[in-house]
C-alpha cells in the first residue's frame, strides 16, 4: 500500500480506536503531514524506535510499540520457554504518553506468557539497565527519547547483559515485526488478568536501593580527601534524575547541593528550555543564574532519562562558567580515576578504557601515560556495553571506564549503558577533591593540555526532513566518499570507511580490514591525528559532522579546525543546494 492507502485504511480499520481516528481526520487534506506519517513503517534500528508522538506508521503510538513488542516477544519466545520466563524489565521516563507506551509494550508481553517487571513510576534510563542484570531478567526495555524534543518519543531494549541490542539481535527482533503486518494479529489481556497472573509485577525502592549502594562502592577517594563542602547547583531539566542524583549526592555527604526549582519537576513540555540537552549551552541559563547567586563551583545537568550529564565550572568574569564539552569531561575523569587509582596502587596491568570513533584522542594519550590501552567502538554507547561483555567472557582484560563525547560516562560494571547517576557522584568528588587542593576543574584541564596537547572538537548537525532529506543525506555520503576536499595545510593519512570496514592508508596505498559492526560512516584522519567524521543519524533526520583538531597550543588547534571547516561546509552547502 502507498501511504494514501495506508492512511484511509487505518481511518477505516475498527482495529484503531475513535481517538487515532479523529486525529487522522484533522490532517485529512494535507497530504505533505499524511506523506511524513505513513510513507513508512518506523524503522526499529539499534537503537530501537524512536520518533515523533502521533498517529500513523512512522510515528510513535501505542499501535507502533504494541508492533514492535509483539515482535520482540516472538523473538523471545522462538529462543526457548525457560529463556523468556526470566522476563522482561520495563522502565519509562517524564515525556508525553511515556508510562502509557511503557503499559502497553508490558501486556503485550504478558499476552505472550513473559513476565515483566515495571516500574511503578518514572526511572532513570541506567537505572534500567542496573535493574536487567539485578532481576537476571532476559530483556529490558525503556521508554524514553533521550533529549530530543517534547514532541518526541522512543523505545530501546536491552539485551540480558543489561546493554542495548547490538545490531544482529536488532535485525533478528526487525525480522520478527515486519512480519505483522495485521495489527489485529498481536496479543492482548487486560491488566487485572495479567496481574492475576503472576505476569505483571510492580518494582521500585528495592531496586532503588540496590543500585544506589552499587554506586557508592565507586567512589575513588575517601572523606578526608575531599571538601564536602563545595557547592554544586544540579537541574534534571524536568526529567528522571532529581531524586537518583539528589540521593547520592547527599548520601556521599555533600551538604550544599542547589536545585534549579523551576526545572526539578518532570514536565512532558520542557517548558523552561527549548530543547533538554545538557550539551546545549541554552539548558544551563536557569542553572548557572542559580549558580551566580550562590557562588556555586560547579554545575550539573542531566537529560530527560538521566543518561548523559553536562558540567559548568566557576571561571572569572566576564565568563563566569564555563560549560565543559564531552571530551573535556572525558579526559578530566580519566585523569582523575587513574590517578586516584595509580596513588592506591590498584591500577590494573591490563586495564581497558573504551571511547566511540568520534571521541577525542585526548583520553586515549592520557590511558596510555597510566600504562592502560584504549579500545574504539562505533558511536553509541551499547557498543561500549558489548565491549564490555566480550571482555567479561574473555577473562583476559579488566575494564576500567567508558565514554563518548556526547556527555555518556561509565565507570564500575554492574550498569552498561551511560550513567549520569554514577558520573554525577564522580564529578561532585572530582571537583571537590581539586578543590581542596586549590584548584578547578579548569585549572586541571589546562594543565593536562599543557601536558599532552591542545585538543579542540566541534559537533556540527544538518537536519534534512522526510524522503527529500533521506536523499540529500545519501548524497552527501556518496560525494565525500567519491572525493574529499582539500584542507589547506593538512594531508589525509588514512580513510576509514565502516560501511565497507576498510581503512585506506593514503601513504601506503594499502588496504587493512576494521574489526567493527558495518556502519554507514567515514573518518577522515591526518598525519597529524586530527580527524573529521561524517555520520547520519541513526534516531534522527540529521548527518552529525565531528571535528577535532589537535596542536602544540590553542591558537594552532583552532587555525587548523577553523580551516576544516570551512571546507567542509562549503562541499556539503553546494550538495544541498
Amino acid at each position: 500500500m502507498n501511504y494514501l492507502s495506508k492512511y484511509n485504511f487505518w481511518q477505516r480499520n475498527k482495529y484503531f480506536d475513535e481517538e487515532a481516528k479523529a486525529e487522522l481526520r484533522s490532517i485529512e487534506g494535507n497530504e505533505k503531514e499524511i506523506e511524513d506519517r505513513f510513507y513508512k513503517d518506523l524503522e526499529f534500528g539499534t537503537g530501537g524506535l524512536r520518533g515523533k508522538i502521533g498517529m500513523g506508521t512512522n510515528r510513535m503510538n501505542i499501535y507502533t510499540v504494541s508492533r514492535a513488542t509483539q515482535g520482540l516477544a516472538n523473538y523471545l519466545n522462538e529462543k526457548g520457554t525457560s529463556f523468556a520466563s526470566r522476563g522482561v524489565v520495563i522502565a519509562y521516563d517524564s515525556r508525553h504518553k511515556s508510562p502509557e507506551f511503557a503499559k502497553t509494550a508490558a501486556l503485550v508481553l504478558n499476552a505472550n506468557n513473559i513476565k515483566t517487571f515495571l516500574f511503578e513510576n518514572l526511572r532513570s534510563t541506567p537505572e534500567l539497565s542496573f535493574a536487567v542484570r539485578h532481576l537476571q531478567a532476559v530483556a529490558g526495555i525503556v521508554i524514553t527519547a533521550s533529549h530530543n524534543p517534547p514532541e518526541y518519543n522512543g523505545y530501546k531494549v536491552y539485551g540480558p547483559d543489561g546493554g542495548q541490542i547490538i545490531p544482529e539481535i536488532a535485525d533478528q527482533i526487525t525480522a520478527h515485526i515486519n512480519e505483522i503486518t495485521d495489527y489485529s494479529t498481536i496479543k492482548k489481556i487486560y491488566e487485572k488478568n495479567a496481574i492475576q497472573k503472576g505476569l505483571l509485577k510492580i518494582i521500585g525502592q528495592e531496586i532503588d536501593d540496590a543500585y544506589i549502594n552499587k554506586i557508592k562502592e565507586l567512589a575513588p577517594r575517601d572523606g578526608n580527601e575531599i571538601d564536602k563542602d563545595i557547592k554544586i547547583v544540579y537541574t534534571p531539566l524536568h526529567g528522571s534524575g532529581n531524586i537518583p542524583i539528589r540521593r547520592i549526592l547527599k548520601e556521599q555527604g555533600f551538604k550544599n547541593i542547589y536545585i534549579v526549582k523551576e526545572q526539578e519537576k518532570p514536565d512532558p513540555n520542557f517548558s523552561t528550555v527549548e530543547y533538554p540537552n545538557p550539551e546545549d549551552p541554552d539548558a544551563f541559563k536557569l542553572a548557572i543564574h542559580l549558580g551566580q547567586k550562590v557562588g556555586a563551583q560547579i554545575i550539573i545537568a542531566t537529560d530527560p532519562d538521566c543518561d548523559r550529564i553536562g558540567v559548568a565550572v566557576k571561571n572569572q568574569p566576564p565568563i563566569e562558567y564555563t560549560i565543559l564539552t564531552g571530551n573535556q569531561v572525558g579526559a578530566l575523569f580519566l585523569e582523575y580515576i587513574l590517578s586516584s587509582k595509580k596513588a592506591k596502587n590498584e591500577l590494573p596491568r591490563n586495564g581497558v578504557i573504551i571511547k566511540t570513533i568520534v571521541t577525542s584522542e585526548l583520553g586515549r594519550v592520557i590511558a596510555a601515560a597510566y600504562g592502560l590501552t584504549t579500545w574504539d567502538t562505533l558511536t553509541g554507547f551499547k557498543f561500549i556495553g558489548h565491549k564490555i561483555k566480550e571482555m567479561e567472557e574473555q577473562g583476559d582484560k579488566q575494564f576500567v571506564f567508558g565514554y563518548e563525547e556526547s556527555l555518556g560516562y561509565l565507570a564500575g560494571d554492574f550498569v552498561r549503558d551511560k550513567d549520569a547517576v554514577i558520573a554525577a557522584m564522580l564529578i561532585a568528588e572530582m571537583a571537590a577533591y581539586h578543590h581542596k587542593n586549590g584548584l578547578s576543574l579548569l585549572h586541571v584541564l589546562d594543565n593536562l593540555y599543557k601536558k599532552y596537547g591542545y585538543y579542540i572538537e566541534e559537533l556540527e548537525s544538518i537536519t534534512l526532513e522526510g524522503p527529500e532529506g533521506e536523499g540529500k543525506i545519501k548524497a552527501i555520503m556518496e560525494s565525500f566518499r567519491k572525493d574529499l576536499p582539500e584542507i589547506k595545510e593538512m594531508t589525509v593519512a588514512r580513510v576509514n570507511d565502516y560501511q565497507v570496514g576498510k581503512s585506506y592508508d593514503c601513504k601506503l596505498k594499502t588496504t587493512t580490514n576494521i574489526d567493527l559492526p558495518r556502519s554507514n560512516v567515514l573518518k577522515i584522519i591526518f598525519f597529524d591525528n586530527s580527524w573529521y567524521v561524517l555520520r547520519p543519524s541513526g534516531t534522527e533526520p540529521k548527518i552529525k559532522i565531528y571535528m577535532s583538531f589537535c596542536g602544540k597550543t590553542h591558537q594552532a588547534a583552532h587555525q587548523k579546525l577553523h580551516h576544516a571547516k570551512s571546507t567542509i561546509f562549503q562541499k556539503i552547502d553546494n550538495i544541498i543546494k
